[in-house]
C-alpha cells in the first residue's frame, strides 16, 4: 500500500530526524578525517616553491645524520634544531649501516631510521630523505657496503645490471619500510622530499652514455614507486624529468644556474656550514656572516629552500669515517659535535629565519624586481600588485666599505659585504653582517670523579715474521681486510749473497711505495718505523737505511687503513673521486732493496707474500667484557712497544653533561668504551700549527654506566704515555656578547599583521641578550667594556676607549639571572655623561660565566 507523506505529518518528521542524524554522522566523519593526527598531505611544486597541501612553504632545513649520534641524543638535537628556526630535517640513508651483510638488514640502535623520523614528526617538522645508493658524506665507502664490491661483473653507479639490481632491491627495502610506517606526506607522514643518487654530475662524464642511461634509470625507479613526493638530484644540472635539479655549495645564490625547467623551484640541498676536517688539518671555520649572506641572497633570487650541511655533524663512531676524516664531524655547525648550540652561528641564523618569515608572503606571491644603484650595490624586492605586500633585500658587495642605498625615498647604510632585509620595504629588521646573537666558548672541565689513578694493563700483539705464501705480489689492502678491520699483514723472505753486501761506501736502503694510508715495517724482527700519506696525496714512500744479513732475511709490513681510500690507481680516473669506486687500490705497491752490489732487488713480484687479516685482539674481541679474559694481560710498567692493547676502568663523570676522553700522550689507534667503538684517534699526525687535529673524543652518555666502565685502547705506536689520558665534561658556560651601538635592533621586536610590519612593543631599541643553558644562572661577569675592545669570546682585551662603569652595569642587569637584556647605548654605560672618545663608534663586549648555585 502506497502512503502519501502529505497526509501523514509524523512521517515527514521522522524523515527529517533521520536526515539530521545522517548529516550529523557525515559531519562527524568529515571532522574525524580533517582533524586526524596524520592527515594526508599532497606535495607538489611549481617555479616558485614546494606546495604542501595547497600551501606554499619557505623551507629551512638542516642535515642531521642518525648514525652520527645516539638515540638518547636525538630528541634534544631535533628540538634544538626546531628552536633554531628549522622546519625540516634532511638525512642520508646509509646502505652499509643497514645491510652490512648481504641480505641481512639492521634497523636497531643508531640505525633505527624509523624512530629518528618519527621523532622529527613528533616535533612538527618535515623530512627530506636521501637514500643514496652512494652518499659520499665522508663516510666509509661512500655508504656502499663492502660485499657489493665482490659481486661478479659489478661496476658502481653506472648502467651495470648487477649494480642496478642490488640498488633497486636496497632502495625498495628502505622506501617500502617508510611506506609501511606511513611516513610519506601522501600518507600523513613527515617525508615531503626525496633524493636519489648524489652529486652525479661529478662522475657522469667518466661513464659517458652509460652514465646518462643510469641516471635516467635511477629517476624512473623512484618515480615509478608513486610515493606522492617530489624527488631531487643535487648538483646535477641535467637531472631528467620529473627530478628537480638542486644546488650544493657555499654560495648557490651566485653559482646555481637555476632549475632546468621553469616549473621547478630553486632548492639548495647543501649549504656547507664549515669544512669537514681530516687528520693533519688546522682548525676550520666558516663565519656565520658569510652563511647568512649566502642564504639571504639565495632567497632574494627566487630560492625557497635551504639545507644547512651540516646543522649537527656529530661523531664518526668506530670505523665509519672515510679517508683520513676525523671522528669529530662538522663540529663548527650550528649544533656542535655534542649537540650544544654553537653561538653565534645558531642564534644569528635563527634570527635570519625569523626575518625571512616576515617576507614570506611577498617572496611566495609577489613579483620580483631588481635595481642596480651602484657598482657594488643591488636591490632585489618583491611586490604583490594591488596590495601593501612588499619585501626588499638591499645588498652591498663591497667587501671593504659600507655603502648607502636609497630605496623608496629612504636612505639605508649597508655594511660591507652584507644584505639588509626589509620585510615591508621600509624597515630594516636584520643585517647579515651585524651579529647581535650571543657568543659562546666551549669549555672542557676535567672530571673529578672519572680521573682517579688509572691502573693500566697491557697486551702486546705478536709480530709475524713468516706467514704462509699466498700470492706473488702484495695483495690490495681493502680487499684483504674486507672492511672488518683497519689492519692487514704482509710478510716475505729474501736471500742476500755475501757479495751483495760488500759494495764499498754503499748504503743499503729499503724502499716501499704505498698507495695510502699508513704502514709499519719490521726487518728481521726489528721495528723500522712507520710512514703515512695525507688526505691529498695518492701515495707515500717509506724509505730507510737498513742492515741486512747474509742468507735469509724476513720482511714484515702492516698496512693500515684510515677509512676507505678516495684515490684511484688509474691516474685518469683519479681526477674524479667518485667514479670507478669498485676499482680503488690501496696498500703497498712496490717493495725493493737499493744499494746492493748486484743492483736493486725488486721484492714486489719475485717473492711469495704471506698475508693475515687483522689483529689477534680483534678476533678474540678483547675490546669488550666477553673477550677480555681470552688473553693474558700484564701490568703496565711505564713503557710498551707498538701494537699494544691498553685497558683500565673508570667511573662515569659527574653531572649529565657531554663527556669526552682526551688522548694526550697517545699516538694512533682505536678507542672502545664498554665494547662500543668511540672511533679512530691520531695524535701523532700534527697540523701545520704543530698540534693534533683532534684531542677530545666524544663518549656518549649512553655508552656509560655509573661505575667501573671499561676503557680499551689499541695503540699502534711504541712508548706512548697513557697516564696522560683524562676525561672531561663539556659545557658552553662561557657566554658573551659583542655588539656595535649602531647595529640593527633584533628582528624579535617585529611582527607582521595585516600585511604590515609592526613593533611588538612601543619602543624598539638595541639590546644585548645573554642566556644560560638549562637551569644555570649568570654567576660572574668576567669581562665588560663599552668602547673599542678587541678579541673573541673567551679572549677579549680592553682597547684605548672604555666606559669605566661597564662591568658594574652588566652586573646590575645580569648577575644571578638565567637571562638578561642590556640596552646597548651611551646612556646605559656613560652614567657620568662623559665620553672620552666621542668619535669612536662604540662596541659592547661582555663575557659572563654561567653556573649552578645552591638555590638552582
Amino acid at each position: 500500500m502506497r502512503i502519501h507523506s502529505s497526509n501523514h505529518p509524523w512521517f515527514l518528521l521522522a524523515i527529517l530526524v533521520v536526515l539530521l542524524s545522517f548529516s550529523g554522522a557525515l559531519s562527524s566523519i568529515h571532522k574525524e578525517k580533517t582533524t586526524s593526527k596524520n592527515p594526508k598531505k599532497e606535495v607538489t611544486y611549481d617555479g616558485t616553491s614546494l606546495i604542501i597541501n595547497g600551501k606554499r612553504e619557505l623551507l629551512y632545513s638542516g642535515s642531521i645524520h642518525y648514525p652520527r649520534s645516539t638515540p638518547d641524543m636525538w630528541p634534544k638535537i631535533i628540538k634544538r634544531a626546531k628552536q633554531g628556526g628549522l622546519n625540516t630535517i634532511q638525512t642520508y640513508v646509509f646502505w652499509n649501516v643497514h645491510e652490512p651483510v648481504q641480505g641481512k638488514f639492521n634497523f636497531s640502535g643508531r640505525a633505527d631510521l624509523v624512530k629518528f623520523i618519527k621523532l622529527i614528526e613528533k616535533n612538527g617538522m618535515y623530512v627530506t630523505l636521501r637514500p643514496g645508493p652512494f652518499i659520499q658524506a665522508e663516510w666509509n665507502h661512500g655508504g656502499l657496503p663492502y660485499w657489493l664490491r665482490e659481486v661478479p661483473g659489478i661496476f658502481f653507479r653506472t648502467d651495470n645490471k648487477p649494480f642496478k639490481e642490488h640498488t633497486e632491491r636496497y632502495v625498495k627495502v628502505i622506501l617500502d619500510k617508510m611506506k609501511e610506517e606511513k611516513l610519506f606526506a601522501s600518507q600523513g607522514g613527515p617525508i615531503i622530499l626525496g633524493q636519489i643518487e648524489n652529486e652525479y654530475s661529478a662522475v657522469e662524464r667518466a661513464y659517458k652514455e652509460d652514465g646518462v642511461n643510469y641516471i635516467k634509470w635511477a629517476a624512473k625507479l623512484v618515480d615509478s614507486m608513486n610515493l606522492g613526493i617530489p624527488w631531487v638530484m643535487c648538483k646535477h644540472n641535467n637531472a631528467p624529468d620529473p627530478m628537480i635539479n638542486a644546488c650544493n655549495g657555499r654560495h648557490c645564490g651566485d653559482t646555481f644556474p637555476g632549475p632546468n625547467k621553469k616549473n621547478k623551484p630553486s632548492l639548495w640541498t647543501e649549504n656547507w656550514t664549515t669544512q669537514f676536517r681530516v687528520f693533519g688539518d688546522p682548525p676550520a671555520h666558516r663565519s656565520v656572516e658569510d652563511i647568512a649572506y649566502s642564504v639571504a641572497r639565495f632567497f632574494s633570487k627566487n630560492g625557497s629552500h635551504v639545507n644547512y650541511y651540516m646543522y649537527h655533524g656529530g661523531t664518526n663512531f668506530g670505523r665509519t669515517s672515510a679517508h683520513y676524516v676525523t671522528t669529530r664531524y662538522y663540529d663548527d655547525a650550528p649544533l656542535d659535535e655534542f649537540g650544544l648550540e654553537r653561538e653565534p652561528k645558531y642564534g644569528h641564523l635563527k634570527l635570519l629565519h625569523n626575518a625571512l618569515n616576515l617576507c614570506k608572503k611577498a617572496l611566495l606571491w609577489g613579483h620580483s624586481r631588481t635595481e642596480k644603484p651602484g657598482k657594488d650595490t643591488e636591490i632585489r624586492y618583491y611586490e604583490q600588485p594591488g596590495t601593501k605586500v612588499c619585501a626588499a633585500f638591499l645588498a652591498n658587495n663591497n667587501t671593504e666599505a659600507a655603502e648607502t642605498i636609497k630605496f623608496k625615498g629612504k636612505e639605508h647604510v649597508i655594511p660591507p659585504r652584507s644584505i639588509s632585509i626589509l620585510p615591508d620595504c621600509k624597515t630594516v629588521v636584520y643585517s647579515t653582517a651585524e651579529v647581535i646573537s650571543q657568543h659562546t666558548s666551549r669549555n672542557y672541565v676535567k672530571s673529578k670523579k672519572a680521573n682517579k689513578k688509572f691502573d693500566f694493563k697491557v697486551f702486546t700483539e705478536t709480530v709475524p715474521s713468516e706467514l704462509k705464501g699466498e700470492s706473488f705480489i702484495p695483495v690490495e689492502l681493502y680487499g684483504l681486510t674486507e672492511d672488518v678491520t683497519d689492519y692487514g699483514w704482509y710478510t716475505t723472505n729474501f736471500k742476500i749473497d755475501d757479495n751483495d753486501l760488500k759494495k764499498k761506501g754503499g748504503k743499503t736502503t729499503l724502499r716501499i711505495a704505498s698507495l695510502g694510508h699508513a704502514l709499519h715495517v719490521w726487518l728481521n724482527g726489528e721495528y723500522l718505523g712507520n710512514g703515512h700519506g695525507s688526505h691529498e696525496e695518492k701515495s707515500f714512500v717509506f724509505q730507510k737505511q737498513v742492515s741486512l744479513k747474509e742468507g735469509e732475511n724476513h720482511l714484515t709490513m702492516l698496512g693500515v687503513l684510515t677509512g676507505f681510500p678516495v684515490r684511484n690507481i688509474d691516474v685518469l680516473r683519479a681526477l674524479d673521486s667518485g667514479s670507478y669506486l669498485e676499482h680503488r687500490y690501496t696498500g703497498p705497491r712496490s717493495v725493493s732493496i737499493l744499494g746492493l752490489s748486484s743492483g736493486p732487488l725488486d721484492l714486489t713480484e719475485k717473492n711469495k707474500w704471506g698475508n693475515k687479516v687483522g689483529m689477534e685482539g680483534e678476533k678474540l674481541g678483547i675490546h669488550a667484557e666477553k673477550g677480555l679474559k681470552k688473553v693474558k694481560w700484564q701490568k703496565f710498567s711505564g713503557k710498551a712497544p707498538g701494537l699494544t692493547w691498553y685497558q683500565t676502568r673508570f667511573d662515569a663523570p659527574e653531572s649529565k653533561s657531554s663527556v669526552a676522553v682526551r688522548m694526550n700522550g697517545m699516538g694512533k689507534g682505536l678507542i672502545w668504551v664498554n665494547g662500543e667503538g668511540v672511533g679512530r684517534y691520531w695524535m701523532s699526525f700534527l697540523s701545520p700549527l704543530k698540534n693534533p687535529t683532534q684531542v677530545e673524543y666524544h663518549i656518549p652518555r649512553s655508552f656509560l654506566k655509573p661505575k667501573k666502565n671499561l676503557l680499551v685502547i689499541f695503540e699502534e705506536e711504541p712508548n706512548v704515555k697513557p697516564e696522560l689520558i683524562d676525561f672531561v665534561i663539556i659545557n658552553r658556560d662561557t657566554v658573551c656578547s659583542y655588539i656595535g651601538e649602531n647595529y640593527t635592533p633584533s628582528v624579535r621586536h617585529w611582527t607582521k599583521k595585516n600585511d604590515k610590519v609592526q613593533a611588538i612593543a612601543d619602543d624598539v631599541f638595541l639590546t644585548a641578550n645573554l642566556k644560560c643553558s638549562g637551569t644555570k644562572k649568570i654567576a660572574a661577569v668576567e669581562f665588560a667594556s663599552f668602547g673599542n675592545p678587541t678579541g673573541t669570546c673567551g679572549n677579549f682585551t680592553l682597547g684605548s676607549c672604555n666606559a669605566p662603569a661597564s662591568k658594574q652595569v652588566i652586573e646590575k642587569y645580569c648577575l644571578g639571572k638565567s637571562e638578561c637584556d642590556i640596552p646597548v647605548n651611551k646612556s646605559t654605560f656613560q652614567q657620568d655623561k662623559k665620553d672620552s672618545c666621542p668619535k669612536v663608534v662604540k662596541m659592547l663586549a661582555v663575557q659572563v660565566k654561567c653556573g649552578r648555585t645552591n638555590k638552582n
